[in-house]
């Protein structure tokens, strides 16, 4: 490469540079407009996320990108960006203004990972809060006292018991809730013990999320849904989407969303691990797809034990879709031992087939993160 050319190259990085250091300070720009968005919102209780504008405003930018010669999917993604930063900030402002800021909320095992998540959450929202972990029942009237909400948030095995010891000393008109991943047992039980106010809450996430932007929370009417409301707002104020269910359509659906898949993840890494794959010199031979399955069995291997035995073994019916699955798997053995191609590609087809339309999203959203991942390793 001669000196000219050399030259050429510097200056086109010097150039990029430049363009760089503008675009952070548009960015710092619309930071600003962004602030004064969040401040006529706060004043004027709007919601935080309008998807029908959302969308309006990607259209438009990758129609402009289009027009400009840019990849509209590399300006879609570029924005979505932008927005999601932008909802985050504004539901993190908003947070801090609760739906009924003078309420005292009480945390039942709110020692626990999930409890001081949304302990914490409450505080930033100038509620009241208090805690009654394990050894603190020698002051539970007390703590009870003139408390508008009480959540329970301890592992499953002891949720009903502790609803149970915990209700005698609850104001009538407080609003009883839960956070256990099973709902119709603790729902019953909060209803047949406490004659007030009872929402059962599941959140399908964990106490490591920075942000409930998007984030799927379940609710279970239990009584008194007009009482109960002000939590559901409060939930949606942080930017969570709430989703309505049954206890029987939540734990039935539930079973299969948390339960199995995560049985099925033990499986796969036990099977490694009888194995003794070399999980590293496999993913250098690995697909992104394969990295992606092997980071979700390692995930689950990152967390604790007691977490995972909890949810997968909750509850009978729980249990019995276990058994099923592992019937389901011996059944195969036949399959495999007689390499019955033919008997494989028929039960394909029909699998397909009842997976539908489905197949063609899954592949749309895995193409997704594939990509992202590509970006990333």
């Amino acid at each position: 490469m001669d000196n000219q050319t050399t030259n050429e190259l510097e200056k086109s990085r010097d150039r990029i540079d430049v363009i760089d250091s503008k675009i952070i300070d548009l960015l710092t720009e619309r930071q600003a407009e962004v602030e004064k968005v969040i401040e006529y919102k706060k004043l004027n209780n709007m919601p935080v996320r309008h998807p029908a504008r959302e969308e309006d405003m990607i259209s438009r930018r990758r129609a402009l990108a289009k027009e400009k010669g840019l990849d509209p999917d590399y300006v879609e993604e570029l924005f979505r960006s932008l927005l999601r930063q932008s909802r985050v900030e504004q539901t993190e402002s908003k947070s801090e203004k609760g739906v009924k800021a003078d309420a005292t909320v009480l945390f039942v095992g709110g020692k626990g990972g999930m409890g001081r998540y949304f302990a914490q959450w409450f505080n930033k929202s100038g509620y009241n809060t208090r805690v009654l972990g394990r050894n603190d029942w020698d002051n539970v009237e007390s703590l009870c006292d003139g408390v508008d909400l009480a959540i329970v948030s301890v592992p499953i095995e002891s949720t009903l018991s502790v609803i149970e010891r915990l209700t005698p000393y609850l104001p009538k008109n407080a609003v009883l809730a839960d956070l256990t991943s099973i709902k119709k047992e603790p729902v019953n039980a909060m209803m047949s013990m406490h004659k007030g106010p009872v929402l059962g809450i599941h959140p399908l996430f964990g106490p490591s999320t920075s942000s409930m932007d998007k984030q799927i929370i379940v609710v279970t009417p239990g009584r008194d849904e007009g009482s109960c409301k002000w939590v559901i707002d409060q939930i949606s104020e942080w930017g969570a989407i709430t989703v309505r269910s049954s206890g029987e359509e939540h734990d039935r659906i539930m079973a299969v969303v948390q339960a199995l898949r995560h049985f099925a993840t033990f499986t796969f890494g036990r099977f490694l691990f009888r194995e003794n794959v070399d999980l590293f010199r496999s993913l250098e031979f690995s697909s992104p797809i394969y990295r992606l399955e092997l980071g979700m069995v390692g995930r689950l291997f990152a967390q604790a034990p007691d977490l995972y035995s909890g949810i997968i073994f909750a509850s009978d019916e729980r249990r019995s879709m276990l058994r099923e699955y592992i019937s389901s798997i011996t059944e195969l053995i036949s399959m495999v031992e007689a390499s019955n191609k033919e008997e494989f590609e028929r039960e394909f087809k029909e699998i397909a087939k009842w997976f539908g339309p489905f197949s063609e999203q899954a592949m749309r959203e895995s193409s997704f993160l594939i990509d992202k991942l590509i970006e990333r390793f």
